[in-house]
């Protein structure tokens, strides 16, 4: 099997909109979280029919999102699906250049975004259950920064590195059997320009 990429960024509208519907976008992530599952497996996770998954799982795989993964059980019937990279990035210069680009990428950010608030609003609603550790180190903040194009860049490069080396230390303890004490953990940022 070819390297992974680390992320791909889409850059057509045709990808942007196949991962931009609502249960695509939630089993892509489903499957960054588990690394690979079956559609019976994620169909269980979303609440859906097996067929409906399998049918969306189809649509991102004919995207290059996500692609047949090597089977983890005996059962010939499964098939196994895992993400084609390790993520996905979408820029927005990638999608100015039309009117109908803008708009997917815009439709595209509200659902990304929404899917994110709906994570967070869920984990306001049960954290009370998560114990005195996991409460103390869950993190809410806001920054109210003046800065430049190039210094919320920068800013938003060192962010990405530091996440992305706690990102690989979890995912070698993990494959080094050092699963005491660890949980799915998402980290959420947003850096954007506003007047008041």
């Amino acid at each position: 099997m070819p390297e992974r990429d680390r992320d791909r960024r889409i850059t057509d509208v045709g990808t942007l909109k196949a991962l931009a519907h609502p249960l695509r976008a939630q089993l892509y992530r489903l499957l960054i979280i588990a690394r690979a599952a079956t559609a019976s497996q994620l169909a269980e996770q979303v609440d859906e029919a097996v067929s409906l998954v399998s049918y969306h799982l189809r649509k991102l795989a004919v995207h290059g999102l996500i692609e047949e993964a090597e089977a983890r059980s005996g059962d010939g019937r499964e098939r196994w699906w895992q993400p084609a990279s390790d993520g996905v990035s979408v820029h927005d210069e990638d999608f100015r250049d039309a009117p109908e680009k803008a708009a997917a990428h815009t439709a595209a950010s509200r659902l990304f975004f929404e899917q994110r608030a709906d994570m967070y609003r869920h984990h306001l609603d049960e954290r009370a259950h998560w114990g005195d550790a996991w409460t103390a180190a869950s993190d809410s903040s806001e920054w109210l920064l003046r800065l430049t194009p190039d210094e919320l860049a920068d800013l938003a490069k060192e962010m990405n590195d530091l996440v992305r080396r706690y990102e690989e230390h979890g995912r070698a303890a993990v494959a080094a059997g050092d699963t005491e004490g660890r949980e799915n953990v998402a980290v959420h940022t947003y850096g954007f320009p506003f007047r008041v």
